[in-house]
């Protein structure tokens, strides 16, 4: 018999091009070669398609141009290769016999029917050299993300008339497929909402001491002087601008639980009257711009200072304090039931004289002022300042510049919840990669803590845009989940940039 000389060749070759060269025949002569037909096999209309959790390779495979010897047998195998090489799956095989191999492989067939690798083949072709041949191939891998930006290749296998090789080979050609998709966010940052008459507020607490059963200001009584003077520079610092305008003082009075509540209550109405009578006597304020209020015992800075105190039935007492709120008298009651001497005097020295105290709101308005006006104000009052100042501020400045660092840190500071400083500071915290900022920033937005109750608010547009912002950044973070509903609910207040999100979010979850 005549003896055939065996080759086996496995190569990879990546599509790329329509891989049709003129008509050869490809196999090597020699033991010491490698036998490969990819130069002569074409590839053509290749098309790798993602759907749903699959990913499925269409092509042709051309043959017109190949002379396959006869006792060759080639095994093509399209494989999907990763970005880095480190993974790869395969599709399923086409097998395409010399005319020879092919018969010996039917008459292997009706002996033993059981050649695992042929058998799994999607396709198995006898070639007819010199004439026109092609195969439509279709086939499917389960998806994984590792194949974005990855490559196909073509894994070969020839062998002889012993199933034995001699070599192999690679070859590689780059073409990327499955593009990972790079959403394009859109946002927008909002300007800051007019205000036309700037009106603005200064709350104080002033601890006065006052006799036993009394109610007139002593200056000179147990640090009383210090509390006032604090007071009448609070007041100076206000009135002594000449673009303010005091509206109105508003003084309050409140007492510690001893005694009765109706004593209590008169009391604390006339200490705050005395602290009124002292600020419009000692600050040239008119009586009439103050109003005073009182509220007797103050139960709710007893509450306070107990929690923040290491008292030990402090939990007992504030469970009074929680269940007699209708009858304070009967509070006191069983409060003192509760105690030793000793534990209420202990109240009495540390407790009780931080609910002693008036407290005093400024309230005033602010005139608005030109840049050179904002540019000197911002370092000296910039609570007096409105955000669209400070903005214009921030904006006379380089970007980045000290200057600006500051007038942004101002806004930020006195217009924490503004949409505008919101919205800007998220943006800004984006730009930087800083994902996990911007969430902490938006998470308080009022339409947020309210997504999946059964009522919804309706959504402003400002707060529509800043759950966009917010998607965008649960996005960024991988908190897809999230981002899904903030942006179906801005979509639905009618955001056309959530629109937009909510497909590029849609495509970063297809392809997870």
């Amino acid at each position: 018999m005549k003896r055939y000389i065996s080759h086996i060749l496995c190569a990879i070759l990546t599509l790329s091009g329509a891989l049709r060269p003129a008509d050869a025949f490809a196999a090597g002569d020699g033991k010491d070669k490698n036998v490969s037909y990819l130069d002569v096999i074409g590839f053509e209309g290749r098309e790798v398609v993602k759907d749903a959790r699959e990913v499925n390779l269409n092509m042709n495979i051309v043959l017109d141009s190949t002379k396959i010897r006869t006792q060759h047998t080639v095994s093509l195998t399209p494989v999907i290769i990763s970005r880095d090489g480190k993974d790869t799956t395969a599709f399923g095989a086409v097998i395409v016999d010399g005319r020879t191999r092919h018969k010996v492989f039917i008459r292997r067939d009706r002996l033993d029917g059981t050649d695992p690798k042929r058998d799994s083949a999607l396709a198995i072709i006898q070639r007819k050299n010199r004439k026109e041949q092609t195969y439509t191939y279709v086939s499917s891998v389960p998806y994984s993300r590792w194949m974005l930006d990855g490559r196909i290749g073509v894994l070969e296998c020839v062998k002889g008339c012993a199933d034995c090789g001699e070599g192999e080979s690679d070859t590689t050609f780059v073409e990327q497929v499955l593009p990972e998709f790079i959403p394009v966010w859109k946002t927008t940052v909002m300007q800051p909402e007019p205000e036309p008459i700037k009106k603005r507020e200064e709350s104080r607490i002033a601890r006065l001491q006052f006799r036993w059963d009394k109610y007139d200001i002593l200056p000179e009584w147990q640090g009383n002087d210090v509390v006032l003077d604090t007071v009448t520079n609070s007041i100076a610092l206000v009135k002594g601008k000449d673009y303010i305008s005091i509206t109105g003082i508003y003084v309050a009075g409140f007492a510690s639980p001893e005694g009765t509540y109706e004593y209590n209550m008169r009391l604390s109405g006339n200490r705050a009257k005395s602290f009124a009578d002292y600020i419009a006597e000692h600050n040239g304020i008119d009586r009439d711009m103050i109003t005073v209020e009182w509220s007797g015992e103050d139960w709710a800075g007893f509450r306070a200072q107990l929690e923040k105190s290491e008292f030990a039935k402090k939990d007992q007492i504030i469970a009074l304090i929680d269940t007699y709120t209708e009858d304070r008298n009967e509070c006191e009651r069983q409060i003192l039931k509760i105690l030793l001497r000793s534990e209420y005097e202990w109240l009495l020295r540390n407790i009780y004289p931080y609910l002693r105290h008036c407290t005093y709101r400024i309230e005033y308005e602010v005139k608005n002022f030109d840049l050179n006006e904002a540019r000197k104000t911002i370092y000296d009052r910039p609570q007096d300042l409105n955000l669209d100042e400070i903005y214009k501020v921030a904006g006379s400045y380089e970007t980045g510049s000290e200057e600006y660092a500051y007038a942004m840190a101002m806004a930020a500071k006195y217009y924490q919840d503004s949409p505008a400083v919101m919205s800007d500071r998220a943006v800004r915290a984006l730009d930087k990669g800083n994902a996990a900022e911007a969430v902490k920033i938006l998470e308080k937005v009022p339409e947020w803590t309210r997504i999946g109750q059964e009522t919804r608010p309706e959504i402003s547009a400002e707060n529509a845009e800043l759950l966009n912002i917010l998607g965008v950044a649960y996005a960024q973070d991988g908190q897809h989940g999230n981002a899904r509903l903030c942006l179906e609910a801005a979509s639905g207040a009618g955001n056309t940039n959530a629109e937009h999100n909510m497909t590029q979010l849609l495509n970063i979850i297809d392809q997870l």
